[in-house]
């Protein structure tokens, strides 16, 4: 049996009751760190009673054959943050199991995709997310597919979630995701990201340090936003309602 298992957004304190079950009646436990910034593996241990054995890129997107060959004949647990099937690459894990006959299991939790509720903005008329990669990860290259995602949910005025890229040495920063966009509206001049653009930025979701922050680019690029994680949002059109409720934190 294989059972994806979200533990959240931050830390071990957000790990569900069901995931904890999960786990303790388990075979074997993965957990996965590369798509997220999360703390609390050693904790997490303490509390499940039993070793977790860290999983890097490679094991999923590559070796991903090698856990559903283990769950043929042993219950195998793989932590996520966030919710297990937010990712594209932890649904690949699940049809390959379903396809073996490998009976799965999902256990939910929380998501920043659920979160950036937090920042009042109506979660239904958020369009196509997108992730603002380092430059060296495109070697180089801007990320306009990223520039022309918040361009089509602006035509459509929807919101645009950027998720900002992360490496095991490194978090990017709202102000670096800034700067890129400002790098490729400089060359594409279609005025879709400039000094009068809208902008929230939502830093460590789930976590007592939380912070929302809204307001216009030009006040914002130079702005400390603490510690990631962090994500942005390019507001679409508001409705009064929200934008009554990010009046709260106006820079």
């Amino acid at each position: 049996m294989l059972t994806l298992v979200g533990i959240g957004l931050h830390d071990e304190k957000d790990l569900t009751i069901r995931g904890i079950e999960s786990a303790k009646t388990a075979d074997r436990v993965y957990i996965e760190l590369y798509t997220s910034v999360w703390q609390g593996k050693e904790k997490l241990e303490d509390i499940i009673g039993k070793k977790i054995q860290e999983l890097k890129r490679e094991d999923l997107e590559q070796n991903a054959d090698q856990i559903v060959k283990e769950s043929k004949t042993k219950n195998i647990v793989v932590f996520v943050p966030g919710d297990p099937l937010v990712a594209t690459t932890h649904s690949i894990l699940i049809e390959q199991a379903k396809k073996a006959g490998i009976e799965t299991r999902i256990v939910h939790n929380a998501s920043i995709i659920s979160a950036i509720g937090e920042t009042g903005l109506h979660v239904y008329k958020f369009g196509a997310a997108a992730t603002v990669p380092f430059r060296e990860k495109t070697g180089g290259k801007l990320p306009e597919s990223v520039y022309d995602v918040i361009k089509m949910n602006k035509r459509n005025g929807l919101h645009t979630l950027l998720l900002l890229d992360i490496t095991p040495e490194k978090s990017m920063t709202a102000n670096e995701a800034v700067q890129t966009l400002l790098t490729i509206e400089e060359q594409r001049k279609e005025d879709i990201f400039t000094g009068d653009t809208e902008v929230v930025v939502l830093t460590r979701a789930g976590s007592d340090e939380s912070s929302i922050y809204f307001g216009k680019l030009g006040d914002m690029k130079n702005r400390d936003f603490g510690e990631p994680p962090m994500v942005m949002i390019i507001p679409g059109i508001l409705h009064f309602t929200e934008k009554k409720y990010l009046n709260n934190f106006l820079e």
